[in-house]
This record gives C-alpha cells, sequence and structure tokens, in this order.
C-alpha cells in the first residue's frame, strides 16, 4: 500500500495532486432503518432525509464510483421507489457507478433501493429478497366494546373510512386493498426485472415476498457477489481505495428532542406508539 493511502483525509489534502494519483476516493452513503417512518421518536429513510447526502456524494467530480451501505426491512413502497430513482438519476447526470452493499437485510422495500446500484453485494447471511407488499394494523373492535367506548365516525362519501381500525372488517374493503396491493406488487417485479435482466435465476417463488441468506440470494440473481465493503472496494480499486462517509451535515443541537416534546399529547403519543411496534414488527420478520 502507498504511503499516501494512509495518511488522514485532512494531510492528504495538502499533498501536491501530482503525488496523490494512487489514491481513489469512494463516497459512502449509509441508508439504515425502515423506509418512510419517521417520526419525533425515529428518524427512517425517506427521500427527503436522504436527498442531501446522495447528491454530496454523487457530486464528488473525482470520485469515479458511489457506494451504498444499505441495511432495511423496507417499508413505504413510494418512498423506496423515490429513493430509487434519486440514486439512477444522480449516478447517470454524473455518469458515476453504483455499489450497493447489504449488511442485515435488504428486503421489500429495501430490496428496491439495492436494485438501483449496478453491482449488489451481501454477506453470505444477509437477508436479501422479499419481494411483495404488505399491509399490517391492528383491529380494536372488540377491545373497545369490552372496556365501553363508543366510536363515532361522521364522512362525506360511502368510503372515506375504509378499513377504519376501530371499525368491523368489512370482505370488500379487503378486496379493494387487495387490488390496490396487486398494482403495487407489479410495479415492483417489473422493476426487478428491468434491473436485474439477465442476471435473475427464473425460480418460481421469486416474486412470492419469500427472502433468502445472501449467499442463495448470489444463487437466484438477487445479488452480484458476496463480501464486505472495504474488501470488495480494495478488490476493485486497489490498495490505494479509500471509502470516505457522506454524513448528515450538523444542524442545531437539541432539535429532534425539541420536536419530541411536542408529540407527547396524548394522540400523538398513540401514534408513535402503533408506529413504533410497526417498524419493530418489519425488523422481527427477518429475525432482527
Amino acid at each position: 500500500m502507498g504511503v499516501l493511502a494512509t495518511l488522514p483525509d485532512w494531510l492528504t489534502a495538502l499533498v501536491p495532486e501530482r503525488f496523490r494519483k494512487t489514491i481513489t476516493v469512494i463516497p459512502v452513503v449509509r441508508l439504515a432503518g425502515a423506509i418512510g417512518a419517521v417520526g419525533p421518536f425515529s428518524r427512517g429513510l425517506t427521500i427527503g432525509s436522504v436527498a442531501g447526502r446522495l447528491e454530496r456524494a454523487f457530486t464528488q467530480s473525482k470520485a469515479p464510483a458511489v457506494a451504498i451501505v444499505l441495511n432495511s426491512p423496507g417499508g413505504s413502497p413510494v418512498q423506496s421507489r423515490l429513493i430509487f430513482e434519486r440514486i439512477r438519476s444522480l449516478a447517470e447526470e454524473h455518469d458515476k457507478r453504483v455499489h450497493v452493499f447489504v449488511e442485515d437485510v435488504a428486503a421489500s422495500g429495501g430490496y428496491m433501493i439495492a436494485c438501483a446500484g449496478d453491482d449488489i453485494v451481501a454477506d453470505p447471511s444477509s437477508i436479501i429478497g422479499s419481494i411483495g407488499v404488505v399491509s399490517a394494523g391492528f383491529g380494536f373492535v372488540d377491545l373497545m366494546a369490552r372496556i365501553g367506548i363508543e366510536r363515532r365516525v361522521h364522512t362525506s362519501g360511502n368510503d372515506k373510512a375504509v378499513l377504519d381500525p376501530f371499525q368491523p372488517e368489512k370482505s370488500e374493503d379487503v378486496a379493494h386493498l387487495k387490488a390496490l396491493q396487486k398494482e403495487i406488487h407489479e410495479t415492483f417485479i417489473d422493476l426487478v426485472r428491468e434491473r436485474r435482466a439477465t442476471r435473475l435465476n427464473h425460480d418460481e417463488d421469486l416474486f412470492t415476498g419469500l427472502f433468502w441468506s445472501g449467499r442463495r440470494g448470489l444463487a437466484l440473481g438477487l445479488v452480484d457477489e458476496l463480501g464486505d465493503p472495504r474488501g470488495w472496494l480494495r478488490a476493485r480499486y486497489g490498495e490505494g481505495v479509500r471509502p470516505r462517509m457522506v454524513s448528515e451535515p450538523r444542524g442545531l443541537p437539541f432539535r429532534r428532542p425539541l420536536e419530541g416534546i411536542g408529540a407527547l399529547a396524548p394522540n400523538r403519543l398513540v401514534d408513535e406508539t402503533l408506529s413504533a411496534i410497526e417498524e419493530r414488527a418489519l425488523w422481527s420478520r427477518f429475525g432482527l
């Protein structure tokens, strides 16, 4: 390894450029968490929360590629696709290759984001796949009747309160939801087929929502290689490669705790509690 590759970034910057040709800087953006799960007490992945980091990574003109380190069990299909589209748009605009490295899990919407990579690299024990759509909620009808609470809902439009968790479930409402899920699932499948093209092994279970280890994902064509970010980047770009994390700019101190104070009202507290349970359930599906 060259001596320059071992220097800290601030010192490397002082060295004349003609002596720095052995250094290859790869910006690294870490995307971790449930997608769309954002609130005073949780900060998940949305296009708003990641756009700045992605922009800074892709505008580093001398970098030949951008690395995405991904760890997500999924979440909002809309936010998943928006993040996917932003990565691809920036990659094409700045003519950079995208390397995606999966940590514990890239499932459901997490795998949709992974498909933005020109290369997907996973650990043999990573969880990959879950190409499907799920909607989950809670039903409180019996509980409310047991403790004597009456639910009062007034709507303009017969279907405005569809799937209200405080009212009995209707078969026609469930049928409507399943039709919607089917459309979203087809969009997801089309995206995976377009991005993975000839690399996919067309197993009959590929798009059923099942998930697999990274090793099995390699056999199915869902990932390209097994490995870790540092080792893989060194093998690709040489010993002089320098991964450089792109982090969020530091904001005002105490900003998020102050936001949390306003969330202590009973209705917000209930919403946050249910969101936390749903987010925990996303991770628990994969034993995490």
